[in-house]
């Protein structure tokens, strides 16, 4: 089996049938593939005129059709109009798609269309999904799950702090699509319970993510390990610096498609900075948490996050905490509770809002304004999906304005200025503000953890599953670089990370 420092496999691929028109001559990848840069401005709207396609017309199957009805998805999104046909003929597609613009099935679809008939052997998957957080990777395991079954295919999640041993057992059983972040999938690899020389397409979601929080080097690795006439489709919302090289490194001649510039996210969202006074900034972010509607607030630290959700708890607004120093259970259930509306308020560190992808989402407070114009771009995605209105305000006290004026010319907004202070007709305006019950909120009592539950199963070493979190001592590193405790401080990450409409349209990534 091919290990991380090993390189690609040089084995024959030819007993698979080609997958990708435009090729000739030797199968072999050469190093650079597209000659010219390509970068964010080189994208054109290929957004489709007149009437979308409907999914039979672009040539799904019945199954998966029947699926998507059954799933409430009746018509395409533009972004999957304009990508399935030429993903599903297996052509490199490079595509960039706003948070809800329905990239998800775009590339999803297609994966399972060209792995349709096909067997997958043990710990060898056939299709791989590469993306930067767990959240993200459990959400798209959700949107696909369904229309793989109705073709009679798995999909299974390899992400951080979660059992290894489970995912070990599943890999063993057979894999079509895996989706994992990059380091527990290196983890596997390294362990040789993953073996990636059966890849016949791979996706990267959001790559630019990938790239600011480190994982270059890993994503790397990890593609030189899939066979190089592979199909490869890239999704990433900017194609500068580190995503450009790996687009001109390991895409073939790809397609480009892009519905919407890199800023179009901002453009159906109302952006504010309100101008606080230390002094009144605590309040007025409690009287804004306690309006009605999900809301998502940002902060710079963990410890933060923390301390303010139990402040808000405390005068009555239901706040979840959602940061990388969470287990990955508890991740999981205030997401969960933030989805369904149980919890309107979620705070979060920079880290955690990369993978919440959550319809209905009408506030965004940057509570500790971002210092870089992509994060707050990140940040402000998370509303105004899918072409939803939404609202995004920043706080900022007196000696931030410069900074924060300074960062919002960068991201390319134009946002209202005004002073405000709580009670104020203008903060109520702006974000709904009202004064909390002031009735606090117990938390639910959490059930005792049963002994026993090492998770030691499958011959696993005691140090490959301990409470699932795959922090493990071990030796040797990888070409990619050496592996890195997943952790978050200030809004950065360090190192390995963590899971439609006319006429009825579901939500969608």
């Amino acid at each position: 089996m091919p290990t991380m420092s090993e390189g690609r496999s040089e084995r024959s691929f030819s007993r698979r049938p080609r997958r990708r028109s435009g090729r000739q001559g030797n199968s072999s990848r050469p190093q650079q593939r597209v000659e010219e840069p390509i970068v964010a401005e080189h994208f054109e709207s290929t957004l489709p005129e007149g009437p979308l396609p409907s999914f039979a017309e672009l040539g799904l199957a019945d199954a998966l059709i029947k699926s998507l009805v059954a799933n409430e998805i009746t018509e395409p999104f533009p972004i999957q109009a304009a990508t399935l046909p030429d993903a599903m003929s297996g052509r490199d597609i490079l595509g960039r798609g706003q948070t809800g613009s329905g990239k998800t099935l775009a590339f999803g679809l297609a994966m399972l269309t060209r792995l349709a008939g096909g067997r997958s052997v043990p710990h060898k998957p056939r299709g791989l999904i590469l993306v930067p957080t767990r959240e993200l990777a459990m959400q798209v395991e959700t949107a696909l799950t369904p229309h793989a079954r109705a073709l009679g295919l798995w999909c299974r999640v390899v992400v951080g702090g979660t059992s290894f041993p489970r995912q070990i057992d599943h890999l063993r059983r057979g894999v079509d699509l895996l989706i994992a972040t990059p380091g527990r999938l290196s983890d596997h690899v390294r362990q040789g319970t993953c073996d990636l020389s059966e890849v016949e397409i791979t996706a990267l979601d959001e790559a630019d993510q990938m790239a600011d929080m480190g994982f270059m080097p890993q994503v790397r690795a990890i593609l030189d390990l899939t066979p190089q006439d592979g199909q490869r489709l890239l999704f990433s919302a900017t194609l500068d610096g580190d995503v450009d090289k790996l687009v001109r490194q390991y895409l073939h001649n790809p397609v480009t498609h892009s519905v919407a510039p890199a800023t179009a996210s901002v453009t159906t969202m109302e952006h504010h900075l309100l101008f606080v006074s230390a002094e009144d900034k605590q309040n007025v972010v409690t009287e804004v948490a306690a309006r009605e509607g999900r809301t998502i607030m940002f902060v710079r630290t963990k410890h933060h996050v923390d301390r303010l959700a139990k402040k808000l708890r405390s005068v009555g607004v239901n706040a979840g905490a959602l940061h990388g120093g969470k287990a990955q259970s508890a991740r999981t259930r205030v997401l969960g509770e933030f989805r369904e509306g149980t919890m309107p308020v979620l705070i979060a560190t920079d880290v955690a809002a990369r993978g919440i992808h959550v319809d209905d989402v009408s506030l965004v407070v940057h509570v500790d304004p971002p210092a870089d114009p992509k994060d707050y771009l990140h940040r402000a995605g998370r509303t105004a999906r899918a072409g939803q209105s939404g609202t995004v305000v920043t706080l900022v006290t007196h000696d931030q304005r410069r900074a924060v004026q300074g960062m919002a010319a960068r991201a390319g907004i134009h946002p209202e200025s005004t002073k405000v202070r709580p009670g104020d007709d203008d903060l109520i305006r702006i974000t709904g503000a009202r004064t909390p019950s002031g009735e606090p909120i117990v938390e639910r009592e959490k059930p005792a953890r049963r002994s026993g539950g090492t998770g030691r199963r499958f011959g696993a070493p005691a140090t490959a599953g301990r409470g699932g979190s795959g922090r493990r001592s071990e030796g040797g590193e990888f070409r990619g670089g050496p592996r890195r405790a997943e952790r978050s401080e200030g809004g950065r990450t360090f190192g390995r990370t963590e899971r439609t409409g006319r006429p009825r349209r579901a939500p969608q990534h």
